[in-house]
């Protein structure tokens, strides 16, 4: 009987626990750089999509906020309709509107001015200050209780007809809405206007 003894199975099984657990601690490594990898490029170009995007947002928040109500495209006066004389005297009034262009916003920008009034029946109507002539601004002349033109001589009655053959139209009329509760009514006290500007010298009324 040999008194050599065959080398026992612990051996092999050690090396292949060492071999292993290397591997797992390999796949590890690999697997947690990859994820940082993922969020070295994932963080900043979701960052820089939110930016990107932003002004689509606000744009999309703007819309849907006007859109109650019926008001998309409206902007609120700084005026009420208890504030418009009840004689018909017209009032002049800025309109003012936060604008965005590109990434940034401007608020409370001037975009343009109009004449309220109240007319014979109680209901308030505006025009665009304009001239539709060649694009000075229209005056309210109590003297003569008219809108005159001083560039150019056009004239307009209270109503915006024009009244000599100077100006190629009547002045432009914008839709108005009385509000309460950020809901058109008829009897509401705020007041929101259409601004637009139209093309001038033509007799047609075409927004720009």
């Amino acid at each position: 009987m040999s008194d050599i003894e065959s080398p026992g199975p612990s051996a092999p099984q050690s090396s292949s626990a060492a071999v292993s657990s290397e591997g797992r601690r390999h796949i590890l490594v690999e697997l947690l750089t990859g994820f940082l990898s993922f969020l070295l490029v994932a963080v900043p170009s979701t960052i820089g999509g939110v930016f990107f995007l932003d002004p689509l947002i606000r744009s999309r928040k703007s819309r849907d906020s006007a859109g109650d109500g019926g008001l998309t495209g409206y902007i609120k006066l700084p005026v009420t309709a208890d504030s418009i004389p009840a004689d018909g005297t017209p009032v002049a009034v800025s309109v003012r509107t936060d604008q965005d262009d590109a990434w940034n916003r401007f608020k409370d920008v001037p975009v343009g001015s109009i004449w309220l009034r109240k007319n014979a029946t109680g209901e308030i109507i505006v025009f665009n200050s304009i001239c539709p002539h060649l694009g000075c601004s229209v005056d309210y002349r109590r003297s003569e209780n008219d809108f005159f033109c001083p560039c150019h001589a056009s004239g307009f009655d209270l109503d915006g007809n024009k009244t000599n053959d100077i100006p190629p139209r009547d002045l432009d009329k914008l839709a108005i809405a009385a509000v309460t509760d950020g809901q058109k009514r008829a009897d509401g006290n705020e007041l929101w206007v259409k601004f637009q500007n139209f093309r001038r010298a033509t007799a047609e009324k075409t927004p720009i």
